[in-house]
């Protein structure tokens, strides 16, 4: 099988030169033209994808090389672009930046590689002339097996400023694709992770996408630009499923031989949602579905009970330490939470979820699921782990290896349980997050596609707990 939708890298020689701005910005101009838009992001970030949906109105999706392996990018990507007119792709951090100490895994470069994707450089010329061919010149050359099919120029100051560049890039031979002036309306408020989520801001969210659209139309050569993805070479394979996926199931859970899995009770597992809880792949929730479970949101600050019938509880990462203090107010909805923990029901909480789950943050009560305190702290922890399974939980068996990246500035006492949740092996030994009964609690994001088994792990536990 040969995936060959139109597709595009956009990438950058470092941070903030404008990618989300340029990506997101011709994802809502190329939709508005009417395209079915696949809209995709490089690396763990969360918050990116949120600004793509809506842009698009499809899932944003992460292609994370180090997280789920280089060999399932391609399949992954194929999965989200699928039936989709183009294929935007918004990198991480510089083009050749990925996983610290260990070449080009994760970075944009790789992913444009395992995709035959043409990149797009966006290329911040607010402080420079004739200096941008040189730019631009070193990143095509550096690895001739990334293909920079054209430049867009962020932040120019003037016509004239415009000719010099173009000038400049015209001697070099690389197209310039478009050129974009500062404009306030399409910057975004930032604050300790990052940018705020889509789902904070509300209506400025969609005005600052509807502004990054217009300018991206007005200063881009949008039919140069469909034109470079429609020169991307054929993908061969198939894209990821997320039945295939859970097929075969592990030993320790057969298939059942009268066939009556089709028919068996579908557990409901709720799903933390809304603004605090803004963090976690799409491809989680179609394991789950994939995997048997009736999958529903809920919004922790306004949802005062669990949805009925659950049986199992994922909470994944966002911003519980902004809205401690309503969901401190929303007692009702915590000793629901704290119930259905200690009646041994399945319990899996990443990062924010963890801090739901501890005694307090910042002194407001949470569910008090785990005996632990959290607090906001003075350092960003940021960075890929290497993790193994320190004993049976009810999303791993002891001993199973998985990758994950941690993202937070809040800090837990104790920051282990006595069951430890994961041995982080790399970059540093520990061990740290909470096996308790049925509760998994750790600050590792985990990508599920990489290991798909958790999912029917999790959903068998639902069924039987």
């Amino acid at each position: 099988m040969v995936m060959s939708v139109p597709r595009l890298v956009i990438a950058a020689p470092s941070s903030g030169c404008g990618k989300t701005t340029v990506a997101t910005g011709l994802m809502a101009a190329f939709a508005a033209r009417g395209l079915a838009v696949s809209p995709h992001k490089v690396g763990p970030d969360y918050i990116d994808p949120g600004y793509h949906a809506l842009a698009t109105g499809r899932v944003g999706r992460n292609l994370d090389a180090y997280l789920c392996g280089p060999e399932l990018v391609a399949p992954l990507f194929g999965h989200g672009a699928q039936g989709c007119d183009l294929a935007v792709v918004e990198g991480v951090m510089g083009l050749y930046d990925g996983a610290a100490g260990q070449g080009e895994l994760a970075s944009t470069a790789q992913v444009s590689k395992l995709l035959r994707a043409p990149v797009v450089l966006v290329v911040d010329a607010s402080s420079q002339s004739r200096s941008v061919a040189a730019l631009v010149h070193g990143f095509a050359s550096w690895d001739t097996g990334v293909r920079i099919g054209g430049v867009i120029l962020n932040k120019v100051g003037s016509s004239r400023h415009e000719a010099l560049l173009r000038e400049a890039l015209e001697e070099a031979g690389v197209p310039v694709l478009g050129a974009l002036r500062r404009a306030s309306q399409v910057e975004t408020p930032s604050r300790h992770l990052g940018l705020v989520p889509v789902a904070e801001r509300g209506a400025a969210a969609v005005s600052a996408v509807a502004a990054m659209a217009a300018q991206v139309s007005a200063g881009c050569d949008l039919d140069a630009l469909m034109a470079l993805a429609r020169s991307a070479g054929a993908l061969p394979g198939a894209g990821w499923s997320p039945a295939e996926a859970l097929s075969p199931p592990s030993h320790d859970q057969p298939p059942r031989s009268d066939g009556s899995d089709a028919v068996r009770p579908r557990p409901v597992v709720a799903v933390a949602g809304g603004p605090a809880f803004t963090f976690s792949y799409a491809e989680h929730a179609e394991l789950l579905e994939a995997a048997g479970a009736e999958v529903v949101t809920f919004d922790p600050l306004r949802d005062e009970r669990l949805p009925d019938g659950t049986r199992g509880l994922v909470v994944g990462g966002g911003f519980p330490e902004v809205y401690a203090s309503e969901l401190g107010a929303n007692e009702s909805l915590r000793k629901e939470v704290a119930a259905l923990a200690l009646s041994g029901a399945p319990v899996a909480a990443e990062c924010a979820g963890l801090l739901y789950l501890c005694r307090e943050l910042d002194g407001v009560p949470m569910c008090g699921v785990l005996d632990a305190a959290a607090r906001m702290g003075e350092r960003l922890t940021l960075g890929y782990r290497d993790a193994v399974a320190v004993g049976d939980s009810v999303l791993a068996v002891a001993g199973t290896r998985m990758r994950g990246h941690e993202f937070h500035r809040t800090v837990i006492e104790p920051g282990a349980g006595e069951a430890p949740a994961w041995g982080v092996v790399a970059p540093r030994r520990r061990v740290e997050g909470f096996v308790q009964g049925g509760v998994h609690a750790s600050y590792l994001h985990t990508h599920w596609a990489s290991e798909p088994q958790v999912a029917r792990r999790f959903t068998e536990r639902c069924r039987t707990s």
